[in-house]
């Protein structure tokens, strides 16, 4: 965008925000639907979603006056107190994911947490490890968030560089080999923390089966299995949860990001009535978790995935995304991959993902790069067709300039 580096917001940013993003060259000011607009009003068709946030379009208006409405009556009263908001929501929820109870919390990395605090202590009080003995597995290249925990846990380098010492008893296996899942667990192996489909990694869907043959190893084992589905749940991949394609039912899920409509945050941690037997009054909490605010935006998000049929949506929109950019035959393109409306767009070493993005952002579509030199793609639920074919014939376009170059 013209004088992008002496706009207001971008200067005082620089001059006194952490440096810990590397933002886009574009300021937004607005979004509607599936478009993002910027301070000199230019259009972007937003393929991004904030990484699956904004599910259900910029500015739907039923959230949107669920949020007016709430927040004229409570927002925030904390959980010392009861509110009618909260009850109505996890009702809703367990009712849907098939889950006993649920935990509210506000961000995706905080529900994880929440997951792994439940896994310990069952494995302490209910199976028998030591205290203190209890370990977590995880899968390589997972991505759960940015919490010390979490990043023990992770095996990017960035991630962790600097930030130690970690919590002890945190290992990874191989993410899509089953086997190598059965060989690491041992007796004080109270989970193994997955998600269904890998987002930070580079949209990789494991192979079929994989997920299934893991809950039969863990049930066997007596190992908990938690999903997490912040990126993938509520609709994403084409099913309420990515777990369901392969009809697996975790003990423990964990939700965000497109629970709180795109309009604030909140997340949950589900899980079997066992499990969430653990917790008694006073070991965990949050003041905003499950907060009057974000739980009439996040009902009235659940409410609007069912009456406007977007997991069908992402079913059936999903495959014409793929089916587009597997037909551009682009010899830049190394592999197109996903399910539902998530998908990624791997391209050969020779061609950088972030030039790209921003050669993209230049023809005013909004997407990101990751890892494995990725083009992440997991738009709006309510985009429509010939919207989909806008951004592939975009796509198609920039692609044919970097294989001739």
């Amino acid at each position: 965008m013209i004088g992008f580096d002496h706009h207001p917001s971008v200067v005082k940013e620089r001059a006194y925000a952490a440096r810990n993003y590397e933002s886009l060259p574009v300021v937004m000011t607005r979004g509607e639907g599936v478009h993002l607009f910027d301070v000199e009003g230019k259009r972007y068709l937003d393929m991004l979603s904030a990484y699956s946030a904004v599910s259900f379009g910029h500015g739907h208006p039923r959230l949107v006056a669920a949020l007016v409405a709430q927040a004229g009556k409570l927002a925030i009263c904390s959980r010392a107190v009861h509110s009618d908001a909260l009850g109505p929501l996890v009702e809703k929820l367990c009712a849907m994911t098939g889950m006993a109870r649920a935990l509210p919390m506000n961000t995706g990395a905080e529900a994880v947490e929440t997951a792994l605090k439940a896994a310990r202590k069952w494995a302490t009080v209910v199976k028998g490890v030591p205290e203190g003995e209890a370990e977590i597995l995880g899968c390589d290249s997972n991505f759960h968030g940015r919490t010390i925990a979490v990043i023990g846990l992770s095996t990017v380098a960035q991630y962790r560089r600097g930030f130690g010492p970690f919590p002890p008893h945190l290992r990874t296996v191989p993410f899509g080999d089953a086997e190598a899942l059965r060989a690491a667990i041992t007796d004080r192996t109270a989970a193994f923390l997955v998600e269904p489909i890998q987002g930070e990694a580079g949209i990789v869907v494991p192979p079929s089966g994989y997920l299934e043959t893991c809950a039969r190893i863990c049930k066997e084992k007596r190992v908990l299995l938690i999903c997490d589905e912040v990126q993938t749940g509520l609709g994403r991949t084409g099913t309420l949860l990515a777990s369901e394609f392969e009809r697996v039912k975790p003990d423990g899920l964990v939700l965000g990001k497109a629970l709180g409509g795109g309009l604030l945050p909140i997340s949950m941690f589900l899980g079997s009535t066992e499990l969430m037997s653990v917790f008694t009054p006073g070991d965990h909490g949050s003041t905003f978790g499950g907060n009057p605010l974000a739980c009439a935006v996040a009902l009235e998000s659940l409410r609007v995935l069912e009456d406007e049929n977007l997991v069908e949506r992402s079913r059936t929109l999903g495959p014409r995304l793929q089916e587009g950019f597997r037909a551009l035959r682009s010899p830049v393109v190394r592999d197109v991959r996903g399910r539902g409306l998530f998908v990624g767009l791997e391209l050969i070493p020779e061609v950088h993902a972030h030039d790209v993005v921003l050669a993209l952002l230049e023809r005013g579509l909004l997407t990101k790069d990751t890892h494995r030199n990725t083009l992440r793609f997991a738009p709006p639920f309510v985009i429509t067709e010939a919207e989909i074919d806008e951004a592939v014939g975009t796509v198609g376009s920039v692609l044919d300039g970097f294989a001739r170059a």
